[in-house]
C-alpha cells in the first residue's frame, strides 16, 4: 500500500446506488480532545432527524493521549448491535490512520484532516480531505480550546456530506450545553464554515446519506448509569456509599444530579439523602451494609474488581440477612484487565459470592429501560428478601446512549418487606430468624422499633432463631435449610425471562443484558436462511420453572454471552443436570459488544457441527 498525498477528489469513479439511512460510521480521534461532544452531537442530531442510531465509545483506559473510537449506527430497520465494520470513517488521529483506513470495507468512505502531508492510498475507497487547522485559526481560539474546536470542523462537513440539516446540529448543541447559546454559537461558527467549505469545494461521489425519518418520535437517548440512577431515586434510595471505578463512575454521577433536585424535604429544603464517597470499595460495602442494617435502601456501584473486595461483607450480608443493592457494571478481567471495555464475566463470580454455601440474587437489565426499572425493582427484591441483590448491567450497556421508550413511574407503591412496629412484636413476639410463613423470609425490625424485645444482633457466626449465638449442629442445619429455602422464594419474586416461541423451530437460544441486540439482528438473519429459532432472555438468577420449561421443549439450546467460558452455560447445567446435554455454550470475548455476524458465524458452525 503506496503512502501519497491525499486528494479530495479521488474517488472511484463508478455510480453506485444511494445509501439511505443503513450505514455505520466510524470516528477516530485522540482521547481528550474533547471529542465526545462532537461525537454526541452527530449521534443525537440524527436522532433528532427520526432516524434509529445507537453509539458506542470505544475510549482507552489512561486519561488522554491514546487512540479512541467512536461508532454511530444509522439503521433505518430499527438495528442497535454493534456492526462489524464501518462504511464511512472519520480519520482524526495520525497515529492510528493506517489500521483505520485498511479496517475499512471496499466501497467506504474516509474524511481526513487534509493538513497531513500523507494518508495511507487505497483505490477502492474515498478520500475527503478537509483543512481543519484554516477553522481552527480563523476562531482565534488558543491552547486546549483548539483541539476541542478542531473537532467541530468534522461535525460540519460530515453535516454537509450525509445531508444533516444544520438546525439539528444547533439542536443538539443546546441539548448538551444545556440551552447556553454563547457555548453554542462559538460551536456552530465553526460548523457552519466547514460546511459551507464542504460544499464549495468538495464533490461528492459516495452513495451514503441520511434522510428524515419517524421512526424516533417521543423516545430518548439516555445511558444505562443514567437510567439506573433515576431508577433508584424513584425506588426510594436514601443511602449510597461507593469508590470511584470505571465503568460504575457515571451511575454515581447521575445520582449526584438527581438526588439533589428530586429528594430534598419540601418544607426544608434539607436533603433526605447521603452520598457517601469511601476510601475504597471494602468501606463502601461496610457502610452500605450498616445502613441496610438500620433500615435505609441502601446500595453501591463498582465493576469486578470492587466485587472482590466486596465479598466478605456480601457474604456478611447474605448471612446476616441484610438488604442492599450492589450495582455492578462489568467490564473485562482478569485483574485489572481492560476497564474500559465490556463483558458479562462476573456472573458466575457474584452469582456465588461468598465463602461457604452462598448463592446471592442477580437481576440482569437488558436494556437502558430495564435498567431503570431494576433500579427500583432491586431496592424492592433487597427489602423483601433481606439480602443483598446484584444488578449486573455491563460498560456497553452502562455509559453508551441508547434509544427508549420514555420511562414510566413506578405503578406500585414501594415493598419494604417483613418489618415489624413495636405493636406487632407486643403482639406476635419476635424470633429474628424463624421462618413464621414457611418461604424462608424472617421478620426483622430496624433500629427505633421501641419494643424491648426488637432489638436483635446481625452476627456473621451461628445462631439460632433468635439471633443468639449457636454452633449446636441442629441450628446450623436449620437455619441454612432456611436460607435455601428462602433462595427457592426468589425464584418467584424475581423479574420472570422473556419468552418468544417459534413455531417449527428446532433449536433455542438464551441469552441476557445488551447481547440482545446482537442475539435480535442476528435471528432476522437466520431466519432469511431458512433457520428458525426461538428466543428466551434470562433477566434474573434464581431461574424459574419458566426457564427449565423452556429448554424442555427445544432439541438444542445455545447460550450466547459476552465471556470466555461461558458462565452462564455452566450455571444453568447446573441447575437442570438433567437437560446439560441440551445446552451448548457459545461464547465469546474481545471486548467489544457482540455483533450479529459473530452470533450467525457462531451458531452456523456449531449446527454443522452438530449435523456433520
Amino acid at each position: 500500500m503506496g503512502i501519497v498525498k491525499a486528494m479530495p477528489d479521488e474517488a472511484p469513479s463508478a455510480e453506485r446506488p444511494s445509501v439511505i439511512n443503513d450505514f455505520s460510521i466510524v470516528v477516530a480521534t485522540v482521547n481528550g480532545t474533547g471529542s465526545q461532544t462532537a461525537n454526541l452531537t452527530i449521534l443525537r442530531a440524527l436522532f433528532k432527524m427520526g432516524i434509529p442510531v445507537n453509539g458506542k465509545n470505544i475510549f482507552p483506559s489512561n486519561i488522554q493521549g491514546l487512540p479512541t473510537w467512536y461508532q454511530i449506527r444509522v439503521s433505518r430497520d430499527g438495528y442497535e448491535a454493534r456492526r462489524q465494520t464501518s462504511e464511512f470513517l472519520v480519520a482524526f488521529n495520525q497515529t492510528t490512520v493506517h489500521e483505520d483506513i485498511q479496517n475499512l470495507p471496499s466501497g467506504g468512505v474516509c474524511l481526513h484532516n487534509g493538513d497531513w502531508r500523507t494518508i495511507p492510498q487505497r483505490d477502492d475507497i474515498t478520500y475527503y480531505a478537509i483543512p481543519v487547522n484554516q477553522f481552527v485559526r480563523e476562531t482565534g481560539m488558543k491552547g486546549k480550546l483548539r483541539d476541542y474546536i478542531a473537532n467541530m470542523v468534522y461535525v460540519g462537513a460530515l453535516a454537509q456530506l450525509l445531508g444533516i440539516p444544520l438546525e439539528k446540529i444547533d439542536e443538539a448543541l443546546n441539548f448538551h450545553f444545556k440551552g447556553r447559546r454563547k457555548l453554542v454559537d462559538s460551536n456552530m461558527s465553526v460548523v457552519q464554515a466547514a460546511y459551507d467549505w464542504t460544499a464549495e469545494n468538495i464533490t461528492k461521489t459516495d452513495p451514503y446519506r441520511v434522510e428524515p425519518m419517524n421512526k424516533t418520535a417521543g423516545k430518548i437517548l439516555i445511558t444505562g448509569n443514567q437510567a439506573a440512577a433515576l431508577g433508584s431515586v424513584y425506588g426510594g434510595v436514601n443511602f449510597v456509599a461507593w469508590y470511584p471505578i470505571t465503568p460504575s463512575t457515571s451511575l454515581i454521577d447521575a445520582l449526584n444530579e438527581y438526588l439533589p433536585q428530586l429528594r430534598r424535604d419540601p418544607d426544608t429544603g434539607q436533603a433526605t439523602y447521603a452520598v457517601v464517597q469511601a476510601e475504597d470499595e471494602l468501606a463502601a460495602i461496610g457502610m452500605v451494609l450498616g445502613a441496610g442494617w438500620g433500615g435505609a435502601r441502601a446500595m453501591t456501584a463498582t465493576s469486578g474488581p470492587g466485587i472482590s473486595l466486596m465479598a466478605e461483607f456480601a457474604g456478611l450480608g447474605y448471612f446476616a440477612e441484610v438488604p442492599g443493592v450492589i450495582w455492578d457494571v462489568q467490564r473485562v478481567g482478569p485483574s485489572t484487565g481492560l476497564p474500559t471495555r465490556t463483558s458479562q464475566g462476573d456472573i458466575l463470580f457474584a452469582y456465588y459470592l461468598g465463602h461457604g454455601d452462598t448463592t446471592n440474587v442477580l437481576l440482569l437489565p437488558g436494556s437502558v429501560k430495564e435498567c431503570f426499572e431494576f433500579g427500583y425493582k432491586a431496592l424492592d427484591l433487597a427489602d423483601e428478601l433481606q439480602t443483598f441483590v446484584f444488578v449486573m448491567s455491563d460498560l456497553d450497556l452502562g455509559m453508551n446512549n441508547w434509544m427508549s421508550e420514555p420511562f414510566a413511574y413506578p405503578e406500585e407503591p414501594i415493598k419494604r418487606g417483613k418489618i415489624l412496629t413495636a405493636e406487632e412484636v407486643a403482639e406476635k413476639g419476635f424470633a429474628r430468624y424463624k421462618d413464621v410463613d414457611g418461604d424462608g423470609i424472617p421478620y426483622r425490625t430496624i433500629p427505633g422499633n421501641e419494643h424491648p424485645l426488637a432489638a436483635w444482633f446481625g452476627r456473621g457466626t451461628g445462631h439460632n432463631e433468635n439471633a443468639v449465638y449457636s454452633e449446636r449442629p441442629d441450628d446450623w442445619e436449620r437455619n441454612m435449610a432456611r436460607l435455601a429455602r428462602k433462595f427457592d422464594t426468589a425464584r418467584k419474586l424475581v423479574p420472570a425471562p422473556v419468552i418468544e416461541d417459534v413455531a417449527g423451530a428446532e433449536i433455542g437460544i438464551i441469552a441476557y443484558g445488551s447481547t440482545q441486540f446482537a442475539i435480535a439482528e442476528a435471528r432476522d438473519r437466520l431466519a432469511e436462511k431458512g433457520v428458525k429459532t426461538a428466543f428466551m432472555r434470562l433477566r434474573a438468577l434464581p431461574i424459574n420453572e419458566d426457564v427449565k420449561a423452556f429448554i424442555a421443549r427445544y432439541d438444542r439450546v445455545y447460550v450466547v454471552e459476552l465471556n470466555r467460558d461461558g458462565q452462564m452455560h455452566k450455571i444453568l447445567q447446573t441447575e437442570v443436570p438433567e437437560m446439560a446435554a441440551k445446552l451448548v455454550s457459545v461464547a465469546h470475548l474481545d471486548g467489544w459488544p457482540l455483533t450479529a455476524r459473530w452470533v450467525v458465524e457462531a451458531i452456523e458452525a456449531k449446527e454443522q457441527g452438530q449435523n456433520g
